[in-house]
């Protein structure tokens, strides 16, 4: 079994399925990983035990991320040379502001690429581990190209069938029956009722011319005869 040449700390178990995100890049890179918990506040002496043991067990990059105050990131680069790759985790109260503050604010002199926050940067944060070991492995780095042009492939895909749905929405629409336009309809209303102008003589209705039949059935009566 191959080691693992990047390692993954979280502050909290609470904090696995954000990072679970890194570990998932690092795998479609064939890159093997390990994985453990280590708090910067309650468990300061396996974070440094980890930080400083890291590099003689083949570690090579190390991802940390944590919530809260986050000083994760900057304790493990604080005690090793190796890239640290920090990802503020939006768990608090304010919505990951504070970890992404505590992460990103090194002193000059102690470095961490800090990656946005929650599941996004965590798998920035595996891509970036893997951009990092490329540089000096050809497989990695084809793998990465790979995953640049599969990338490009789904979003032509989608634009393809948004094309699709759009134009099949446009034919929908063009072919269903033409209604009768409101104004048209008003035209129509208002020819029906003319409003009769103020002192005008009103209009008389036509009546109709109807015989009155005279008594005993007897047929109308007819002018002089010639």
């Amino acid at each position: 079994m191959a080691k693992p040449v990047v390692g993954i700390l979280m502050g909290s178990d609470s904090d696995l399925p954000v990072m679970q995100e890194a570990g998932a890049m690092l795998q479609e890179f064939g890159i093997e990983f390990e994985m453990t918990i280590a708090s910067a506040h309650r468990t300061p002496k396996k974070v440094l035990e980890y930080s400083s043991s890291a590099e003689k067990r083949g570690i090579k990059v190390i991802i940390a991320g944590a919530g809260w105050a986050a000083h994760l990131a900057g304790v493990v680069a604080s005690q090793t040379t190796l890239p640290v790759i920090g990802v503020p985790i939006d768990s608090s109260a304010l919505k990951g502001i504070d970890a992404l503050l505590s992460t990103v604010q090194m002193p000059g002199g102690i470095p961490v690429a800090t990656m946005s926050l929650g599941k996004a940067g965590a798998k920035n944060a595996g891509i970036f581990a893997a951009q990092i070991l490329a540089a000096t492995d050809v497989k990695i780095a084809n793998r990465l190209k790979v995953y640049k042009v599969e990338m490009e492939r789904e979003v032509e895909e989608k634009a393809k069938r948004l094309v699709t749905i759009t134009s099949i929405a446009a034919t929908v629409k063009v072919s269903a029956p033409a209604k009768a336009s409101a104004p048209a309809r008003v035209a129509v209303l208002a020819k029906e009722e003319e409003p009769v102008a103020e002192g005008a003589p009103a209009k008389k209705k036509s009546r109709r011319r109807r015989w009155k039949k005279k008594p005993g059935g007897a047929a109308p009566a007819q002018g002089p005869a010639a």
